[in-house]
């Protein structure tokens, strides 16, 4: 698969306290395949959701850039969707309004007929076909995200980035709706982005996994290939003979990171653990 998108020396800093800068994000570098889904681990403050941002257009990277199928990034677009952890919706609209509202933009001279069919297409798809004239008030946070879900998808983006958009589920919807997701991008051969804390999470969707290290300054660690084929199954990924080689190697980072957070600043500095599948350069 040829490079589809690219992130290279990506950074961003903020302005300190009593003056110079508070670097977040250190030299992010990152090649994705076309239809490759990548996921991004790391703990709190170490920059993901500031990455995932960066890529939406939200937040203007101090060094560095994006570039999408040959056209560096300036800004939100269309080509790309944004899932976030909050559903985000207009609590004025219904389902099927908030849905519609991205789909008339991107699609201004589409018939109303069509326009319509595509935004209960994607209703139906996540399960909402009979919740469409439903006000987010009336539905549940898990169907609320669903409704979000429907709205990303329905815009064709060229790349969809989730912003750990089940962080706020009980366990159980969080499943279902990694299903849901799973039966969104794969028939679809999406191009995705996926930032998490749930290293289960991460193995079910990614084919790659990106660590970063510790804020300030974060950058990518290591880089973890994900052998599972897909279509995925859960059962499937779970009795797969990497599975829990590949969870230990990811919670082993995360471990390591933690412990580096509270070394003495004066510690010796160990040997690096050994890469599983390549490292940023």
């Amino acid at each position: 698969m040829r490079d589809y998108v690219e992130l290279f020396n990506l950074s961003k800093s903020y302005p300190a306290p009593g003056g110079g800068k508070h670097p977040v994000v250190e030299r992010f570098n990152l090649k994705i395949a076309q239809g490759e889904i990548i996921g991004v681990i790391g703990h709190s403050g170490c920059g993901k959701s500031t990455v995932l941002s960066m890529f939406a257009g939200l937040v203007e990277p101090t060094s560095g850039g994006i570039v999408v199928e040959g056209r560096e990034i300036d800004g939100p677009g269309p080509d790309r969707g944004v899932v976030f952890q909050s559903p985000s919706l207009l609590p004025w609209m219904t389902a099927y309004e908030n849905v519609a509202l991205g789909v008339r933009q991107v699609y201004p001279t589409a018939k109303p007929s069509e326009q319509r069919d595509l935004i209960l297409y994607y209703l139906g798809i996540v399960g909402l076909h009979d919740c469409a004239g439903k006000h987010p008030g009336e539905l549940s946070m898990g169907m609320q995200q669903r409704v979000g879900l429907a709205r990303a998808f329905a815009l064709s983006p060229k790349v969809l980035l989730l912003d750990e958009p089940f962080g706020m589920l009980d366990s159980l919807t969080r499943m279902e709706l990694q299903e849901v997701l799973l039966g969104l991008l794969e028939p679809a051969g999406k191009t995705a982005m996926l930032v998490t804390h749930d290293v289960d999470e991460a193995l079910l969707l990614s084919d790659r996994v990106v660590m970063m290290t510790n804020g300030p300054a974060a950058k990518v660690g290591e880089i973890l290939q994900i052998p599972f084929p897909r279509p995925r199954k859960r059962e499937e990924v779970v009795q797969h003979p990497a599975y829990y080689e590949l969870r230990e190697r990811l919670i082993g980072f995360l471990a390591e990171q933690e412990r580096l957070k509270h070394a003495p600043a004066d510690a010796p500095a160990e040997s690096a653990a050994p890469v599983l599948a390549g490292k940023a350069g």
